[in-house]
């Protein structure tokens, strides 16, 4: 409606030219004109401004009338946002521009993939994410209730109303028309303060405008309908609002950056990637149906989503554009099958490492890595895990934001948090359902609400028992494995269960908590409060718990020994001193390594798994005496099961950095 140009003019850019190339009609013919008259009269204004590089966003038909023009007079065009699918004309206008374009901008991994099969050079296609995330990501605007009330009235609060943006679509007219009338009709029942944006200027859209006028939309009290909003007051109302409804791409794009919930009516954004926060009403045929998608997601509070970018674009475009050697030959290549099996990043001027940031939280320390896809712990921070839930989700928070702003100094590109913790977690919704003794005020703690909106990113967290198993799956000796067992050997004893190349959780996601399975009824108390698990004879604290029993008998060290008067009795003293011949260091490691032959023993009858990776600093001292163990009290149909010990060096971190690659790249977890 003639406003996008003042924008622009505000941004202090000089305009070299303006075309007036929209004819009135808001149907088929109508667009088919427009395009025409901007072929008319571009070619004097590029043969006046003799352009090196063309850039074309997005999809709209006057954007297809700039591409033709610009390819047929030799000039360079770099296209941004290509490669995306929607669910209108404007795929067809999309996809016809990437095939003029001799350079590509892309938002989302799917687009590249899509580019790259559309036979289209990948060393000419960027992977930026969406320019206008940005803007979003870095949008604050503490007065933002000012921007509100001037919309949508004094009385109005933040998550309490909604915005509607529907546009046309032109392959169905007649049908868009009607699900704009229900919308309108469900809006008014749910009775809530509205923000109506007109309709683009598509085919159809002045049948539209009639619809709203028809129910008295722009002079009904709880509708505010507007032809136009500056873009920064409009991520505003969008970030604050209780829910947005409608068809447009910025639904499913743009306002995922907020995690505000959004309905999506019909088939004209069909295709697009969406984040959680999305709810589809593909038949939008009924008022009841809308009325409850409305009731389902308003008010909802969803994680932010970065599908669509990273708030990074700009800088990497700058660098895509600085990198196009003018004098390279104009003709363009296209790439036919077979494609490439390598269709990662690797543009010289811009190479970026997929990575997660993996944090684990551990008894005494608390450590956050960078970890890149192929399990390279690129950089670590390391911090003592501090008492008190205040001051360690306090640290948390701060350190994942000062390993976030690293990544990029480092050229890794961070596709998501992955958490290891102990207890038990529930990692559908991110919560710290219980927590062991050895982390304090620790339980019934969401941890991926506050990371996510800290850092933008989605986060996932689990038990540190499954993390060691997802990296054993990823990295380790499970790669490829359908069935196997992980058993972590140190402070405590835990693990996880890999059936069927997935990780069980259980029915209350207590499965895999191995160290206490019981092995002798009047064993020795556990942490758990219970006698005789495996992590009474076998952890860490068990073995030092016997060594300072030792010691304090005089019983502990031998010749080759000594301790300073300081110093803490430890596992390690008891090993120490079992390998130096003392007879009774020796017999509680025998115990300790019989007791956790046992338990696996048990696990053997129960999963029947087809290898046992025993990880942790223990591991080594115990793999012998579990074998034995195997081999004397187990089936012989479960004898040949393969006990190894993990060569990886960071379970933990690299099972937390999985729970993110594996599922961004493809929803493994």
């Amino acid at each position: 409606f003639s406003n996008t140009y003042r924008m622009i003019e505000q941004d202090d850019f000089d305009i070299h030219t303006r075309l007036h190339t929209i004819v009135r009609g808001e149907d088929e013919a109508a667009m088919v004109e427009s395009v025409g008259l901007a072929l008319v009269k571009l070619p004097d204004v590029l043969n006046r401004l003799k352009p090196d590089i063309m850039i074309v966003h997005g999809d709209r038909f006057d954007a297809l009338a700039l591409a033709t023009s610009a390819a047929l007079m030799n000039i360079r065009i770099l296209h941004i946002e290509g490669g995306e699918v929607s669910g209108t004309i404007d795929d067809s206008i999309r996809h016809a521009i990437t095939k003029l374009a001799h350079y590509h901008v892309c938002c989302t991994r799917s687009a590249e993939q899509h580019l790259i099969a559309m036979c289209e050079d990948h060393d000419r296609i960027l992977l930026a994410g969406c320019p206008s995330y940005d803007k979003l990501l870095s949008a604050k605007n503490k007065d933002y209730m000012s921007i509100i009330r001037m919309w949508l009235g004094e009385d109005v609060k933040t998550r309490d109303y909604i915005v509607a943006l529907q546009h046309p679509v032109t392959t169905d007219i007649k049908h868009s028309i009607k699900m704009f009338e229900l919308t309108l009709d469900a809006l008014i029942s749910f009775n809530k303060r509205t923000l109506v944006l007109f309709p683009n200027v598509d085919a159809g859209s002045k049948e539209m405008v009639r619809v709203m006028r028809k129910k008295g939309i722009e002079h009904h009290p709880n509708f505010r309908a507007v032809k136009h909003v500056p873009f920064d007051q409009f991520i505003q109302l969008v970030a604050h609002a209780g829910c947005m409804i409608g068809n447009s791409s910025c639904g499913v794009r743009e306002v995922g950056a907020f995690g505000t919930p959004v309905i999506n009516l019909g088939t004209r954004q069909t295709g697009r990637e969406t984040g959680e926060n999305v709810l589809h009403v593909r038949d939008a045929d009924t008022q009841d149906k809308i009325l409850h998608a409305l009731q389902l997601q308003f008010g909802k509070q969803y994680p932010c989503s970065k599908i669509y970018g990273d708030g990074n674009a700009v800088p990497r475009i700058l660098k895509f554009l600085k990198s196009i050697d003018l004098k390279e030959p104009l003709q363009k290549k296209f790439c036919f099958p077979p494609v490439k099996d390598n269709i990662s990043q690797d543009i010289d001027h811009i190479l970026e490492t997929q990575s997660a940031l993996a944090v684990d939280l551990g008894g005494t320390n608390l450590r956050v890595a960078i970890v890149s896809m192929k399990g390279e712990i690129v950089k670590k921070y390391t911090q003592l895990n501090p008492k008190t839930y205040e001051d360690r989700l306090a640290l948390i928070l701060k350190m994942c934001v000062e390993a976030a702003s690293e990544a990029v100094n480092v050229n890794c590109r961070i596709l998501g948090v992955g958490i290891s913790t102990g207890g038990r977690v529930n990692p559908r919704e991110g919560i710290v359902l219980h927590s062991t003794k050895l982390i304090q005020e620790w339980s019934s703690v969401d941890l991926r609400t506050p990371v996510s909106d800290a850092l933008h990113l989605p986060v996932w967290v689990d038990n540190d028992g499954n993390c060691a198993a997802l990296a054993e799956r990823k990295f380790g000796h499970g790669k490829g494995i359908e069935n196997f067992v992980t058993l972590i050997t140190g402070t405590g004893i835990g693990g996880g269960i890999v059936h069927q190349h997935e990780l069980i959780h259980g029915s209350s996601f207590c499965a895999a908590e191995l160290g206490h399975i019981v092995v002798s009824l009047d064993g020795p108390e556990c942490l758990c409060g219970s006698q005789g698990c495996i992590e009474a004879y076998a952890s860490g604290i068990a073995l030092q718990r016997e060594a300072k029993k030792l010691h304090d008998d005089d019983l502990l060290l031998v010749e080759g020994m000594s301790m300073k008067e300081e110093e803490i009795v430890s596992a390690a003293h008891l090993i120490q001193a079992a390998k130096l011949g003392n007879k009774k260091a020796e017999s509680i490691l025998r115990t300790a390594g019989t007791a956790l032959g046992l338990g696996v023993v048990n696990i053997l009858h129960t999963v029947n798994p087809s290898l046992v990776i025993l990880s942790g600093v223990l591991a080594n001292h115990y793999v012998n005496a579990v074998k034995d163990v195997i081999n004397r009290q187990a089936l012989s149909s479960v004898k040949t099961v393969d006990v190894v010990v993990s060569n990886l060096a960071d379970p933990a971190l690299l099972g937390a950095a999985s729970l993110v690659l594996d599922y961004t790249t493809r929803r493994i977890y």
